[in-house]
């Protein structure tokens, strides 16, 4: 008997020994098997716009983390009565929910129920493989264990409800009443909380959506269970259970047209904030953009218009186009190709040649700011070599001289190349610098953009900036502010200006740059606000009206924006036989749609002069004389024409006598003038120049008049006889003396 006690107690203390190591192995193996940072769930990245409005998310699992405190008791209940009765009476294993599962299985023959645990089933998501399998369920029993010595109930139930997957792309508890019924997780009804605890068993099978029968069967048995286990009365039972699934689906969907933007916050999150894209998919950042979603959409949708992208290859060219806050520098819109995919060749980034848009950038802002030069200085239009290289107008036609505004509206190559080899190509490539382009290029094919790398559509807008700003530029970013999933402020964007032009010939540039638009190359559409721009075309060699470039880049009071059409490879099979007008046309389309520019117009800044608008040289053809009266009592010869409205241009009257000429004075803004008679016997010969203040350019002479003390009929005693519309020989050569000079 004694011996029998011995061996019994042997047993029960060796027991007791094994079970405590067996325990002890437990909780030493469950610091091996947990690693905490697991526990830190993926969470969606979200953007919304400076006004807080959401645009879309980032993520890799789509889930909204929420804290126990805000899941309502009853949806909580729910889940328990349906995953795990017993959740708040064992410490990780259910024993006897184990035995009952086993006893079951025994008797079916095969596995009918499961034994896990809420906190089985955490850590069998979290730590481990889906594989079936003795160790694993080990494994899965000693890391429950575990969780339960470190982790409180409420604890645990708040990771496991943030944690499972619900269907339809919704991980977490917040996501999936976002999902099902369009509201937070603290505002579900039984019901629907219910319903909701029905789906993780199996997400598609009992989906609403697609199985609306299976999911009211589902959560009526979520609803019983919770009345066998006191967490509803009959009453309340029968009522939820008679209520219709009444579903407001809101699936996130990916929008295209934000394709571009959300790869370009991808990219200046890791530039700037040194945060990966893994870590924006899975970290739950908010991070606020500049976007205006109207006006991205409204890119996209021009995008997908062939009318904007004509050549001759199979598939039609390509293109870029970014819209940049003025004020700011935040971009309001960006597409990075026709068909833009996820990671794919971001055209606004590209660089290509920029053609005639780098004129103001390269040649016309340095010539302003080296004060030798003003909007209406007189360049050479001319076709004329250096050195080899001969630059040819578009439209084959010269005009000897033309005002630099002109030059700049028509787009006129000559003028451009000839005004840089005039400043220096050193000076020009000083303030592509300062513009953030710099370039490696020694020739004059500057002028025209004829660059070897080029400029992207990016660095465009940049530098086109700066002639809206008083001469400063600022750089673009695509992120305001970010904050991590505390809510603290990680970054935000700093707006720096840096300086580059005199704010006197930034303006004089922007009203240039209207003139382009108003009756020059940039004259293509209507539009309904003023628009400061310049059209650029890049021809492709050694094919007729073949091109490879196309822009448009140009700004309103408020937005600054450049286009780009073009092949990513143009060959003799695929080149653009279309023009600047495409570019351009897409550019007015976009902005016009743009609610916020409606109307504006440029303000000029305090301290600058206004740019004049141009004066019109006429033709005189009326000139005649008469004996007058001049300043005391002297005999004199009254002059008189027909004038311009435009009271600004200026006459010279010039005097022939003995055919020696002689200014006599200029007139400015009308049509007569009194010559005083020194000789009445010799009386000189007149006629009248019109004069252009501006460009400092004379017109035609007038008609010749003379005037005879002895007239030998009729009333030409006091008529002057005309003596022909354009003048003598003489006059003539005098004419042609007075422009060289």
């Amino acid at each position: 008997m004694i011996k029998k006690s011995l061996i019994v107690l042997g047993i029960l203390t060796g027991s007791l020994i094994i079970g405590f190591f067996a325990y002890l192995f437990i909780i030493m193996a469950g610091d091996y098997v947990i690693d905490e940072k697991d526990l830190v769930m993926d969470s969606a990245t979200l953007l919304v716009t400076e006004n807080g409005d959401k645009i879309t998310k980032i993520y890799d699992e789509n889930r909204d983390i929420v804290g126990i405190e805000d899941i309502p008791a009853h949806v909580q209940e729910a889940f328990v009565a349906v995953e795990d009765s017993r959740f708040y009476k064992h410490s990780g294993i259910d024993v006897k929910a184990i035995s009952r599962a086993i006893y079951k299985d025994i008797l079916a023959g095969s596995k009918v129920e499961g034994g896990s645990t809420i906190t089985q089933q955490l850590a069998k998501n979290v730590f481990l493989s889906h594989e079936k399998s003795w160790l694993r369920k080990t494994k899965e029993a000693v890391i429950a264990i575990n969780l339960e010595r470190r982790y409180s109930k409420d604890k645990i139930l708040e990771m496991y409800l943030n944690q499972i997957y619900f269907g339809h792309g919704a991980y977490g508890i917040q996501l999936a009443a976002k999902t099902y019924f369009n509201k937070d997780v603290k505002e579900l009804t039984v019901a629907e909380g219910a319903m909701l605890a029905g789906l993780p068993k199996a997400p598609n099978y009992y989906s609403p959506i697609k199985h609306p029968e299976a999911a009211k069967e589902r959560r009526d048995l979520v609803l019983t269970l919770m009345e066998k286990q006191d967490y509803l009365s009959p009453a309340e039972t029968v009522r939820a259970q008679g209520m219709m699934i009444a579903l407001d689906f809101q699936q996130e969907e990916r929008n295209p047209a934000y394709t571009t933007y959300i790869d370009m916050v991808i990219k200046e999150a890791k530039e700037k904030y040194h945060l990966s894209r893994e870590e924006l998919r899975q970290g739950g950042y908010k991070i606020v953009v500049p976007m205006d979603p109207a006006a991205q959409d409204a890119v996209y949708k021009s995008f997908q218009d062939g009318r904007y992208f004509v050549g001759t290859g199979q598939a039609k060219p390509e293109g870029a186009m970014v819209l940049m806050d003025s004020k700011s520098g935040g971009l309001l819109a960006v597409q990075g190709g026709r068909n833009y995919v996820t990671e794919g060749l971001n055209r606004v980034e590209v660089k290509r040649q920029p053609g005639s848009t780098f004129k103001p950038l390269s040649v016309y802002g340095p010539a302003l700011e080296s004060e030798k030069y003003k909007p209406y200085s007189m360049l050479r239009d001319e076709e004329l070599s250096y050195n080899g290289y001969e630059p040819k107008n578009y439209n084959g036609k010269y005009e000897e001289k033309v005002p630099m505004v002109d030059a700049i509206s028509r787009s006129v190559n000559s003028s451009a190349v000839w005004l840089l080899n005039e400043i220096g190509i050193s000076d020009s490539k000083k303030y592509l610098e300062e513009l953030g382009m710099p370039i490696e290029d020694k020739g004059l094919g500057i002028a025209l953009g004829g660059i070897d790398h080029g400029v992207s559509p990016l660095q465009m807008v940049q530098g086109y900036r700066s002639f809206l700003h008083e001469g400063k530029t600022v750089e673009p970013y695509v992120i305001s502010k970010i904050y991590n999933n505390e809510g603290d402020l990680v970054g935000k964007a700093k707006r720096e200006e840096k300086k580059v032009w005199k704010k006197q010939n930034a303006w004089y540039m922007t009203r240039m740059l209207q003139q382009v638009i108003k009756n020059g190359t940039g004259s293509d559409g209507a539009e309904n606000m003023e628009i400061a721009g310049k059209t650029g075309t890049t021809n492709f060699p050694n094919v007729d009206k073949g091109n490879k470039d196309t822009w448009f880049v140009g700004f309103t009071p408020e937005v600054v924006g450049a286009v780009w059409v073009g092949y990513d490879r143009t060959t003799k099979e695929s080149y653009l036989n279309s023009g600047s007008a495409q570019p351009t046309l897409l550019f007015k389309q976009v902005i016009n749609g743009m609610p916020s520019q409606q109307g504006l117009k440029f303000k000029k800044p305090d301290g600058v002069k206004d740019l004049e608008p141009p004066i019109e040289l006429i033709e005189i053809a009326d000139l005649g004389a008469s004996f007058g009266v001049g300043d005391y009592g002297m005999p004199s010869v009254q002059l008189n024409w027909s004038p311009s409205k435009d009271k600004r241009l200026q006459y010279k009257v010039y005097a022939v006598n003995e055919g020696e000429t002689q200014l006599l004075d200029t007139v400015k803004g009308k049509g007569q003038y009194m010559a005083s008679g020194k000789n009445l016997f010799t009386l000189p010969d007149f006629y009248v120049v019109p004069y252009n203040p501006l460009t400092k350019q004379e017109g035609q002479p007038s008609n010749v008049v003379s005037i005879s003390l002895f007239p030998s009929f009729g009333d030409d005693e006091k008529e002057g006889k005309e003596k022909g519309r354009s003048g003598s020989g003489k006059e003539k050569k005098d004419k042609k003396k007075r422009d060289e000079e």
